[in-house]
């Protein structure tokens, strides 16, 4: 059967996360899910979609990559164009392709990325904006950029880990941490607080990205020590570090594939 992999962007507001999940009496909005069935419905038979990664209720994704493996008859079938007409108006087919039998959505990333938007004023966040970003309040973005050299390399990120999945190593390889040029954007315009943070990494445990975040923004309240991030590694200890920042603010940006620059 020729494999078909799909480039997918949502909207998380609404769903469940991408994983499937079915419950004894009813099946929980998901990506996945949704665009499984719509899959399945026009190839008149039962599709799996395998996605690169997970996103946690409410996260969004510009670049969500999947594949699946389609009958023949399908294969010169424009699906951007079949699904988007079916799929919900927050669930986009970006680009597809016909590729080889043998690539991996998940097991062939070598790189992802992930930005975090934060609005650096509490008192008013834009109502347009409100669904994507994380009203924190002010931060003392040189505390910031004083602990973001601490992740960045390889380390045990235990102590960024939420609990709920198993794995072999918690060791990731954090290849770049960096934000907006938030000071610029205040100049130009006054009434711009949206600070956006991107990670780039081989890979992230469950929240990783968000337990990153919600360190970063205590070291900018100053209620943690940049200094003492290194102590924080050692402990590979979730409990030591601070609260999870909430899901609406982060966004999957970036996929890095085998042999492909994106």
């Amino acid at each position: 059967m020729p494999r078909l992999r799909l480039t997918i962007a949502y909207v998380g507001t609404n769903y469940n996360g991408w994983q499937r999940q079915v419950q004894p009496d009813m099946e929980l909005p998901t990506i996945q899910g949704i665009v499984e069935k719509e899959i399945s419905r026009i190839c008149n038979k039962k599709i799996y979609l395998q996605g690169c990664g997970r996103t946690d209720t409410g996260v969004h994704a510009d670049c969500q990559t999947a594949h699946c493996d389609i009958p023949d008859d399908k294969i010169k079938l424009n699906w951007q164009l079949a699904l988007n007409t079916s799929l919900p108006f927050d669930i986009r087919i970006k680009d597809y392709a016909i590729v080889h039998d043998d690539f991996h959505a998940l097991f062939d990333v070598t790189k992802k990325g992930y930005t975090y938007s934060l609005w650096l004023n509490r008192s008013f966040v834009p109502p347009k904006i409100y669904p994507f970003t994380w009203g924190c309040g002010e931060l003392d973005l040189a505390k910031v950029d004083r602990a973001i050299p601490y992740l960045l390399g390889e380390h045990d990120f235990a102590f960024m880990q939420n609990q709920g999945t198993v794995l072999k190593s918690t060791v990731r390889t954090m290849y770049e941490i960096f934000r907006s040029d938030y000071e610029t954007q205040r100049l130009l315009d006054p009434q711009n607080y949206e600070l956006k943070i991107t990670f780039i990494a081989n890979g992230f445990l469950k929240q990783m990205v968000r337990n990153l975040t919600g360190l970063l923004v205590a070291c900018g309240r100053g209620k943690i020590d940049p200094d003492s991030i290194p102590e924080l590694i050692a402990s590979k200890d979730r409990r030591k570090s601070p609260p999870t920042a909430p899901p609406q603010g982060l966004t999957m940006t970036h996929i890095w594939y085998k042999n492909e620059e994106n």
